[in-house]
């Protein structure tokens, strides 16, 4: 799977991608809305689990490439929500860049782009985002790209500790524009 923008291209994983992976998701700042950072083994897991969701169907979170140098910025796309949340149908839209590359426009980009093949390519008549409610700039990034929060969808987080700061989440929808 290969969808691309003016200044990017959304590509399957490649093993070349498993230290700048494993770098991004190891960063402190990149990963202050998650739980943990990831050592480089839980980095690899999480990558093959991204690998299977796209050989089986139930997702399609790809490798951002920037065009004009070749440079791996982070992951973005969509994948089947594997826990209850208030919400149906359960595809959610996500990403994650690598520190040096925020601010610049890429998420949204990216983001985009991955609405356009959910949308277009797959049919599915919604798609939902999700973030803890202290993550704004996720959440900048939903409104820029056009979804809309839910407050009565709101929720805690099943798999975020009670108590965590970042158990509470808030839930951004988006409808295809066709249907």
């Amino acid at each position: 799977m290969r969808l691309e923008t003016e200044r990017l291209v959304l590509r399957e994983w490649r093993d070349a991608d498993r230290p700048v992976f494993a770098a991004i998701v190891g960063d402190p700042h990149v990963m202050r809305y998650y739980p943990a950072t990831k050592t480089p083994a839980e980095a690899d897991a999480w990558l093959d689990t991204m690998i299977a969701g796209l050989a089986d169907g139930t997702s399609a979170f790809l490798a951002v490439e920037r065009r004009s140098d070749g440079a791996m910025l982070g992951l973005t796309g969509t994948g089947t929500i594997h826990f209850d949340i208030p919400t149906a149908p359960k595809l959610e839209i996500g990403w994650l860049l690598g520190q040096q590359y925020w601010g610049q426009g890429y998420a949204p980009e990216a983001a985009r782009a991955s609405l356009t093949h959910a949308f277009e390519t797959l049919g599915t008549p919604e798609v939902v985002a999700f973030t803890a409610r202290i993550n704004q700039p996720s959440q900048a990034v939903m409104t820029k790209i056009g979804m809309a929060r839910d407050p009565a969808a709101d929720f805690e987080h099943p798999k975020v500790p009670v108590g965590n700061r970042l158990r509470p989440h808030v839930l951004y929808r988006i409808a295809n524009p066709a249907t």
